[in-house]
């Protein structure tokens, strides 16, 4: 089972506005585990990047000047990710983006679930977690993933982490990589961590009521029943 690990960052936060990707990070699992095989591109977006975004991930106009268009590297990304699981969090963004990039092409490309599964991991955190945090470092601090490293949003830094927290979400596992036990991604953005095996439930604290609760209790269900009859009383 072949799953892609994918992340974006952007010139902005509205795709219809006209905003675009700047950067891709993608990490290849095979059967759950890490193969060391990855995708990594920075893209020129032939628009500038908002003050806002540059605040998020740091990744600058002059930056991004000599980096390739995407019409430059739609073939190779499609090639790499097609056909495979894509696990994304809040992936209806990252796929409103790479939709619309593919969109502004020559080719007549189709949309990106036509090529990939798609899971959104953030929709998947939120039925686990119900009413509590979802973000990537709410995760990670959950998993106990150590995320330290991440001073700024980055693409291929984030979908690493990401695996590690899907990882742990759907099962937990100890070991990520294949027999190696490596690997091959040398970016300086992205540093190995490892994850902690889901901790088994505890045995559960039964606290029984004292004496005086257990008076108050019968007082009160007393008190329900001569208003009516009570569902606590036989």
């Amino acid at each position: 089972m072949r799953q892609i690990i994918l992340d974006t960052e952007t010139t902005g936060l509205q795709v219809e506005s006209g905003h675009r990707i700047i950067e891709i990070g993608c990490v290849e699992l095979i059967n759950r585990k890490l193969t060391g095989n990855h995708y990594h591109v920075y893209i020129n977006p032939m628009r500038e990047v908002e003050e806002g975004a540059i605040a998020v991930h740091g990744i600058t106009n002059e930056f991004l000047q000599s980096k390739p268009e995407f019409v430059s590297i739609a073939e190779e990304f499609m090639n790499f990710i097609s056909g495979a699981e894509l696990i994304i969090h809040n992936a209806p963004f990252d796929v409103g983006f790479i939709n619309a990039e593919f969109s502004q092409l020559k080719k007549s490309w189709k949309p990106l679930t036509h090529y990939c599964r798609i899971v959104d991991t953030l929709a998947l955190a939120r039925q686990i977690h119900v009413g509590q945090r979802n973000s990537l470092d709410a995760l990670c601090k959950r998993y106990s993933i150590d995320n330290t490293h991440r001073d700024l949003h980055g693409a291929l830094l984030d979908a690493n982490l990401l695996a590690r927290v899907y990882l742990a979400m759907t099962g937990g596992q100890v070991t990520l990589f294949g027999d190696s036990e490596k690997t091959d991604i040398t970016t300086e953005q992205v540093t190995t961590t490892t994850v902690a095996a889901v901790a088994k439930p505890r045995d559960l604290v039964v606290i029984k009521a004292t004496e005086e609760e257990l008076t108050i209790h019968q007082q009160r269900i007393q008190q329900m029943s001569e208003h009516g009859k009570s569902l606590w009383v036989e």
